[in-house]
This record gives C-alpha cells, structure tokens and sequence, in this order.
C-alpha cells in the first residue's frame, strides 16, 4: 500500500453535518446531498466520525455493533449508497474505528457479564485496581458486576478496554476492518489506537495519571502490524491514520515509516495543548507561541527525518474552534483562518480540514451550561465546583475548551437552525450563523483560499512530497519553515499575532515567486513586512 500524499481529508461529524429527515440529527443522506460542495472544495476523502450503534454516552465511540449503522443516522443501504456516490465525486470514505474499547451493551461485554468465561477473556479484568485515572476523570476502573473484579475503562465507564492480549479479540476486530473493506472503504481511522498495548502485568503509576503504563507500548507496533497484515494492508490506495494519544516522535516514527508495515500517518495533539496551564485542560490561558513554534518544529524535522508522516490538523470533534484559540476573530477572523490553513496545508504531512473550518466557523458562545450536552465537558464544570470554582468561572472554563464547541450544526445558510435541520437540532446552533455560513462564505476570502491550497498540493510535488527545515527560528511572532524537493525550496511565513512584523529575508527568496498570500500586494525585497496574521509562500529555485 503506498500513500497518496497529494490528499486532503475533509472530516464530518454526521451528528452536525446536515438533516434530511428532520429529527434534529445529521445523517447519512444529509452527507450525499452535501458531495457536490465538497467535490468543489476539492477534498479526497471523508472522513467520517462513528455512525454504528451506540448508546451515544460518548456521542457514538461507545460502540454496540462495530458492523451495522445507526438507525439514527440511516440504514446500511444508505451508507453503501454513500460511498458509491462519493467515488463518482472523486471522494473515498474514511472510517472511524474504535477498536480499543467497546460499549458496555455491546454483547461481547454483556456475555462477560452473564457469566460467560470465553468473553470475559475478551476484557481487562483485574481483582484489585490499579491508580490509573480515566481520561473522562476518576478512577479508569469499574466493579465488574457482582463478581468482585473490576473492569478497565480508560474513558467513560461505558466504555470497557478490549483485551488486545486474547488472540480471539483480535481476529473478532480484523473481521470488524474488513467487514467495510468489502463494503468499498479505503481508509480508516483509528482511535487511539496506540493505548490498546497493556502490559500482562498491570502497575500503579502516579505520573501523569497512569498514562505511561498503557501508552505507546513496545506491544502496541506488533499488534499494528498484525492488523496492518490481516487487513488493510492488503489494499492498494488505501489510507490509515492512527490517532495517538499522549505519545513522542520515535514511536510516531515507527508507527508511520512505510518500511514498518504498521500505519500511513499518525495524529498527535500536542500543538493543541500549548493553551492549558500546566498541562491541564479545564483552564484558562493565553496560547504559548513560543512552544507552539518548537513542537511544530521539532515534530516536523524529526518526522521528516526518519521518514515518518504526520497527519496535520487544527480542528476535530475533540477541540474548540482553532480561531477563538489563536486568532482575534473580532477583527482578523478571514485573515487567521486563511493563516492558519496555509501553516499546515503547506507543510509535510497530509493536511485534515474538519467541517465548518473552510468557512472559518468559531465556537458557538453558548449562554450557559444547558447549552452543553458533552459527557466530558459536564463532568469537568462539576469537578471544577467541586475544586472552589464559581459557577461563573467554571462555565467559561467550559466554553473556551468544551468538545461540544466543534459538534455544533453546520453552518450553511442564514436561514432557520443554520439550514441544517427543519427541526430542532440535537445540539444548539452557534449564534454566528445568520454571518458565517457557506452561502456567505463561497463568495468570501476563506473558502476559495482552501480552495488554492488544496490544488496546490494536488499540482506541486514539493508540498505533497519535499522535506521540512526550521526556519527564521528567532522571530517571536512568526512561525516559518522551508520545504525542499527536487531543485525546488519553498519559504512559508505566518505572522500569528493581530501586528505587523518585519523580517530579513533571505537572498534566495528576494527574487523569489509569491506562490500563495492572504494579503494583496505582496514586495520582495531584503526584507518583508507581514501584517496582522498574514501568511505568505514564496517559491524559488535553488
């Protein structure tokens, strides 16, 4: 399987995408009608968040039936239906698996449960707990019925850790992969997929919540490879992506270099915690560039030397809108969000845009804590009461990092409930609608930047392909690297901050190509201004 790195994918959450049947849920259909917008956006591949079965504790990866589709989002003939139309747009379908854990009603854990000893091999079972913290808060462990054993449940306690260790679990989770390889799927995700490696002996741990005891271990590549074999690997064309969770640029290394056979690319969500003070999420706190600027750096020159390949992204499910984080959007939202795209669609790696972010969609600024749904964002706004925190502090804690701040309804025209639904949605629509939404926004700056950017890399083997060099590394302001191949070098420059910044500018660009800006009037001389989050590509030949 080789990968093709001129792709961009595109992600939908079906929840929030569109609503065909009027129930206040995106689903199935509602993505069909959508394939003509995203052929003219000129993405390659959907990738979609979990539609199976599911008691949506956890908005769909508490999965029952890891091969059938949620009523709530359409029936399977809908889905085939779906990835047939999608190849005629020029568009494959991604899928999320979560193969870490299932839900609780999933009948494997249900057996265990009855009493049956071959299915509770199939879980992580233990008579004593270890110190471990579940990522949703409290202890990762559950009494496992009546029986006197506990269960391990890494996130929410619906969701019990699959025993990777018992062959019989993983040939159970082959056939999940290629029960929709048969049905035409080419890509998958997987869900933190490199936790599902847990030592036969399980310890206690203080440091950093348990984490380094189940994270990335040695096990981990064998069973990739294993899974890389039994299945997709078997594909040509194909495309993996493995989220990765808590992890470092070795293991991401080996979990993507093609000579491994175990994953194409790899996510890491390091770049999007350089906002949480000390490393904790629920808190409140200006973005360190300066650390941003070294974990892109250092990421991108380490994966480009040891031929790993990252999977680039500022947006998903699991984050609040990367404008209300990096950008003044009150006066420069166009110009960062065209800044931003530029950062990681021109760099090495295959760039992901999650729905909304081609339009520059911010975060919903909800009124109270009865606009959130998200299990995670609930359970935090009570443990940060139970810790001292106002009600009023707590709730904006809440709204400036809640998952649901991405889950929101897209936005497509100005009309009633953003044009997604004629009902009333599952999830409350962001007050920005009735301004930003695609109707207003295809005649807009952000939209046909996404649109260039894309192209590009479709046109120009030095993006899709050329390596990654630090550059300009003492600015304070702007983030800048070089991309080689082939004769060619490209200079990117982004200015993340609402001033204007001067620069020398290298000898080889003065007399360099403007491939790129999000500004008109762009003058090459020895030096460069850049304005309030201007990004600007320039080419030149070596």
């Amino acid at each position: 399987m080789t990968l093709d790195k001129r792709k961009v994918v595109y992600q939908i959450y079906p929840k929030s995408y569109k609503d065909t049947s009027g129930n206040g849920v995106g689903d199935l259909q509602g993505i069909i009608e959508k394939l003509p917008y995203l052929e003219e956006l000129g993405i390659d591949v959907i990738w979609l968040n979990p539609f199976y079965p599911s008691p949506q504790r956890d908005n769909g990866y508490d999965v029952s039936n890891y091969t059938a589709v949620n009523p709530l989002f359409g029936s399977m003939a809908d889905f085939e239906e779906l990835s047939r139309k999608g190849r005629e747009h020029g568009i494959e379908i991604m899928l999320d698996m979560v193969l870490n854990h299932c839900s609780t009603e999933h009948e494997w854990f249900q057996k265990a449960l009855a009493g049956d000893k071959y299915y509770q091999d199939f879980f992580i079972l233990r008579d004593r707990p270890t110190d471990w913290v579940s990522k949703f808060g409290g202890n990762a462990w559950a009494p496992f019925g009546d029986t006197g054993k506990y269960y391990l449940h890494l996130y929410d306690v619906t969701q019990a850790d699959l025993n990777w260790r018992n062959p019989h679990v993983r040939e159970e989770l082959f056939k999940v992969v290629n029960f929709w390889r048969n049905r035409g799927v080419k890509g998958f995700r997987f869900d933190v997929i490199n936790v599902i490696g847990k030592d036969e002996v399980l310890k206690d741990n203080p440091h950093f919540d348990g984490k380094p005891e189940y994270t990335d271990r040695p096990i981990n590549h064998d069973y990739l490879k294993m899974l890389n074999k039994a299945s997709f690997g078997q594909d040509e064309n194909g495309m993996t992506v493995g989220e990765m969770s808590f992890t470092d640029i070795p293991n991401c290394i080996q979990y993507s270099n093609p000579n491994n056979h175990e994953l194409d690319m790899v996510f890491n969500f390091h770049h999007l915690k350089v906002d949480y003070e000390n490393g904790q999420k629920w808190t409140r706190k200006t973005f360190d560039f300066e650390e941003l600027k070294h974990l892109f750096h250092t990421w991108g020159e380490g994966m480009s030397q040891g031929n790993g390949w990252s999977a680039f992204f500022w947006n998903n499910h699991d984050q609040p809108r990367a404008l209300n984080r990096f950008v003044d959007i009150k006066q420069f939202r166009n110009e960062g969000a065209t800044m931003l795209a530029a950062s990681i669609h021109l760099s090495r790696g295959t760039p992901y845009i999650y729905m909304g972010e081609e339009i520059g969609m911010i975060d919903p600024d909800y009124d109270s804590m009865a606009d959130y749904v998200d299990v995670e964002s609930l359970n935090a706004y009570q443990e940060l009461i139970d810790k001292g925190k106002s009600s009023e502090e707590a709730f904006h804690i809440i709204r400036a990092k809640s998952r649901d701040n991405a889950r929101t309804p897209m936005q497509w025209d100005a009309s009633n409930n953003a044009g997604f639904s004629t009902g009333r949605p599952w999830l409350k629509v962001g007050k920005s609608y009735p301004q930003i939404n695609v109707a207003n926004e295809k005649q807009g700056k952000i939209f046909p930047f996404y649109q260039k950017l894309i192209r590009l890399r479709k046109e120009m083997p030095l993006i899709a392909q050329g390596s990654y060099q630090a550059a300009l590394t003492d600015s304070d302001k702007i983030y800048a690297f070089e991309r080689e191949y082939e004769g060619q070098r490209l200079l990117v420059l982004n200015n993340f901050f609402a001033e204007t910044v001067e620069l020398d500018l290298p000898s080889l660009y003065q007399a360099g190509t403007i491939l790129i800006s999000n500004y008109e009037k762009v003058v090459l001389t020895d030096k460069i201004l850049l304005k309030p989050y201007q990004t600007v590509a320039i080419l030149a030949e070596v």
